[in-house]
């Protein structure tokens, strides 16, 4: 049974994912036809069941915005980089590293500890500010993208090979 491709709402700038497991690694055979004008391949015929690769059978396809997988790479590069490190660098401001060795440690492990991120606390999903309490003084954590050089911003925070983060730690007051 041949069924044509159907653009909804749902699917523009969206991203088919394995209803099953999440994976991003699905496919559908299709028959593409290549657009010169646009320089793409354009779906002519969508056929068969859909295959996730992960879970190595027939699956149903979601969709969900393009966006929302991206926030969801930085999310897990912010949080494997802020709780285990890695391509990155971490900035102590002066207060901080004023405030004694002790005080300095103990803010570290609670920025690396740190799971209370909400929508009013992180509105993008991509777990990169946060705020805890060391001996009575607010303490402010940041990350920050740059490109591999610390020249500018990163093109693309998603992708870690061209993005060094920075992860800033500070009090509340220094901001």
């Amino acid at each position: 049974m041949e069924t044509k491709p159907t653009t909804t709402p749902e699917t523009i700038n969206s991203v088919p994912i394995c209803s099953t497991c999440g994976s991003e690694r699905v496919a559908r055979d299709a028959w593409a036809c290549f657009n010169r004008d646009s320089g793409l391949w354009e779906l002519e015929q969508v056929f068969d069941d859909e295959h996730c690769h992960q879970c190595e059978g027939e699956t149903k396809l979601d969709w969900v915005p393009a966006d929302a997988l991206q926030n969801k790479r930085v999310r897990e590069l912010n949080d494997r980089f802020r709780t285990l490190g890695g391509n990155g660098s971490v900035v102590v401001t002066s207060g901080v590293k004023d405030a004694g060795d002790a005080f300095l440690r103990a803010a570290i492990e609670a920025v690396q500890s740190f799971t209370d991120f909400s929508e009013d606390n992180d509105p993008w999903g991509e777990h990169d500010f946060g705020a805890v309490s060391i001996e009575g003084q607010k303490v402010f954590f940041k990350i920050d993208y740059y490109d591999p050089d610390l020249k500018q911003g990163s093109i693309n925070p998603a992708n870690e090979a061209l993005t060094h983060r920075v992860l800033t730690i500070m009090l509340a007051s220094e901001y």
